[in-house]
Parts: C-alpha cells; structure tokens; sequence
C-alpha cells in the first residue's frame, strides 16, 4: 500500500503543476511520474482525489483524445470537470473535445520529482 502512496503522491505532484487553462494527459502525467505506459494508474489516482477540493486541480486530466472521460463511477464529476475547464477559459468544441494543441501543458524539461 504504502508503494502506491508513493506513487499516487508523485503523480499529485505534477498534476499540481498544470497551470491554470491547460491541460495535460493521463499519460502525460504518467510519463512524467516516472510511470511511462501506466495512465491507468493516473486515473486511479485522480479517482481518489476530493473532487470538490482543488487543492490538486485533477480537472486539468484529461484524455488523449482532449476529451473529459466519462465514467459512472465519478457520479457526475464529469460535468464538474467541464464545467470547471471552462471557467479557467478552455474551450470544448461541439464534440466536447478540447484542442490539445492550443491548451497542452508543455512543462520545462528541468521537472524533477
């Protein structure tokens, strides 16, 4: 347990650094969390994060194809998650997807975990 703390924290760390009006991807993250090829893991990780506190902004998380992943399991957070993009100025096409090339973070090569 204590090794997905672990895990879990440094993937907080980066998703901490996304600024406002960006984005970054689930793996993107992970890549950065020093956990190439496990988004999945992201996710979880963002699955256990308090949605109404952003204190970690996981609504800056989204997927590859700059769409919000729906879930059932997120009990509605996913229109939160829109919802809270779009008052920090990102804009969703009529598909709901976001233009990724316009709002990627693109963090300085210098992140150190």
């Amino acid at each position: 347990m204590s090794n997905n703390l672990n895990t879990y924290d440094r993937i907080y760390e980066v998703v901490k650094q996304i600024p406002k009006g960006y984005v970054a991807t689930y793996g993107q993250i992970a890549e950065l969390s020093n956990l190439a090829g496990k988004a999945r893991v992201v996710g979880y990780a963002l699955y256990r994060v308090d949605m109404k506190s952003l204190e970690i902004p996981w609504q800056r998380v989204v997927n590859a194809k700059g769409e919000v992943s729906l879930s059932p399991l997120r009990f509605g957070t996913d229109h939160l998650q829109r919802s809270l993009l779009e008052g920090e100025g990102i804009i969703f096409d009529r598909n709901g997807k976001i233009d990724l090339r316009k709002y990627l973070w693109r963090p300085e090569t210098h992140l150190i975990l």
